[in-house]
């Protein structure tokens, strides 16, 4: 069960390329006024079942590191995620996952993708360089031609993040590439409308949308997940949600700090008569 969550969060990753083409990725400048250095968000993770109720995962964390790094005359952002299972799920599938990706500063591209995979008795352990001029990416298992867009799964959350509010329409589909294990893919992410979401930080307006993932093992329809994003300048992920084949899971943020702009997606309670 906390695969499915882990495999729930990889997903989370992929809602990316809102931004409309730039021709040429190795020259492209994305303006970036959702988020800077030293920003760090805190996710829950539950799963729920009838068997079991529900049961705390584990938690994830998201950060981009304040770090100053320099690498070939370009500024080099450093994005961090830890996934970490605690309580009960410890005791029969431990899970410690770490996540890094340099990205560009300017074009948000990513330069590396690093992973160090956990999971029960499972190991794997990931260390790709993309070639913007090129066009590829060069891990210790094989060499891929990639196309210009082309992601990794946690540099494509923070690139996406930079799309216009205004410029998604509900009922449209947004069409992504990303890595991911030597391969690349292509998925297809619904943008289905504002609704305001009542967390345990309170009720806030957010963007909801659903990615298609593969029906199989995990999911048994194509659209199982829904993902709500702040309906602010930070554009930061607030609640997910997904169905399984047993049960479903949920991520929510529980914590923020450094970040960019004002949360003017919050909606403060109403004060009685």
């Amino acid at each position: 069960m906390l695969k499915t969550c882990i495999l729930w969060l990889s997903f989370f990753f992929l809602f990316t390329n809102a931004v409309a083409g730039h021709p040429d990725s190795s020259g492209r400048e994305v303006e970036n006024t959702a988020f800077q250095r030293g920003e760090r968000l805190i996710f829950n993770a539950a799963y729920h079942s009838l068997l079991t109720g529900n049961i705390t995962a584990g938690d994830a964390s998201l950060e981009i590191k304040p770090d100053v790094l320099s690498k070939d005359g370009q500024d080099v952002m450093i994005i961090e995620c830890i996934i970490k299972t605690r309580g009960v799920f410890n005791l029969f599938y431990k899970v410690e996952n770490h996540y890094r990706s340099f990205v560009d500063e300017k074009s948000l591209a990513p330069l590396r993708f690093t992973r160090n995979i956990r999971e029960g008795r499972y190991r794997r352990e990931d260390d790709v360089t993309f070639d913007r001029e090129k066009l590829l990416a060069y891990s210790d298992r094989d060499t891929i031609p990639t196309p210009p867009f082309v992601q990794d799964m946690l540099s494509a959350l923070y690139f996406a993040r930079t799309f216009s509010r205004d410029a998604v329409i509900p009922g449209e589909s947004i069409y992504l590439d990303f890595h991911m294990s030597d391969s690349v893919y292509v998925s297809r992410i619904l943008f289905e409308g504002r609704e305001q979401i009542r967390t345990g930080l309170g009720t806030f307006n957010a963007l909801r949308f659903r990615p298609q993932v593969q029906v199989g093992a995990i999911f048994d329809q194509p659209y199982p997940m829904t993902l709500w994003i702040s309906d602010d300048e930070n554009k930061i992920p607030l609640l997910i949600e997904s169905g399984l084949k047993v049960g479903s899971v949920r991520l929510e943020l529980r914590q923020f700090g450094g970040l960019k702009n004002p949360i003017d997606s919050f909606v403060p309670r109403r004060s009685p008569r």
